[in-house]
């Protein structure tokens, strides 16, 4: 099942269509209690972080559901192309430079960083070294995949292999920890991924309602 696509906008608009979007999706699947009150907050958060990525920013957002043998894997996607816009590619450069350590704090930041860098540069032939280069956590979860049938490289961070990487030592990574267990996102989803494609960037939030 896929919803309809709700366009979505730094300055908010569009926030009351996507949380409409998501009861919808809840009463769809017939879903009630903890795993509505997951959805209802996972949309929340993903709402929150198009607030302030930059200036005219759009994005589609709409919601994914598969039965499985485990459960319903439901998916909350986001979605931008990238920018042919050079004054638009400019301001996303100066927004990453001039307020990287403002949004990278947290783990919410650093799904919102993530998303902004990649969209600057999903055309440009930019992926995993380079990354690592300008965000060293970029590193801790970071993907290349292999060459796609139409034969372009593509790259993603996960939130889960993030979190795998941290795991074998907890008291060196105290503060990255912390960030964990204060973020919404980081307790509720069961991954989130930050793909760079080569004309798009898309974000995707894992959430499994487990058969009982």
């Amino acid at each position: 099942m896929k919803s309809d696509v709700i366009q979505i906008y730094s300055d908010l608009r569009g926030k009351e269509e996507a949380i409409a979007s998501a009861e919808k999706f809840i009463r769809y699947h017939r879903l009630d209690g903890k795993n509505a009150m997951h959805i209802r907050l996972l949309t929340e958060e993903l709402v929150s972080m198009v607030h302030g990525i930059m200036d005219d920013f759009m994005g589609n957002l709409w919601f994914e559901s598969e039965n499985a043998e485990d459960g319903l894997h439901c998916r909350i996607c986001l979605s931008t192309k990238k920018s042919a816009n050079e004054q638009q590619d400019k301001q996303l450069l100066s927004v990453s430079t001039s307020r990287k350590n403002e949004n990278a704090k947290g783990i919410l930041g650093k799904i919102r960083e993530s998303f902004r860098i990649s969209a600057q540069n999903a055309a440009d032939g930019m992926y995993i070294n380079e990354f690592s280069a300008m965000n060293n956590w970029f590193e801790m979860g970071a993907h290349r995949c292999e060459i796609t049938d139409t034969g372009l490289e593509e790259a993603y961070w996960s939130l889960r292999s993030y979190r795998n990487q941290l795991e074998p030592d907890r008291t060196k990574a105290k503060e990255e920890w912390d960030e964990l267990e204060k973020s919404i996102i980081a307790k509720v989803a069961d991954d989130v991924k930050v793909w760079l494609k080569s004309d798009t960037t898309e974000l995707v939030v894992d959430k499994l309602i487990r058969n009982v």
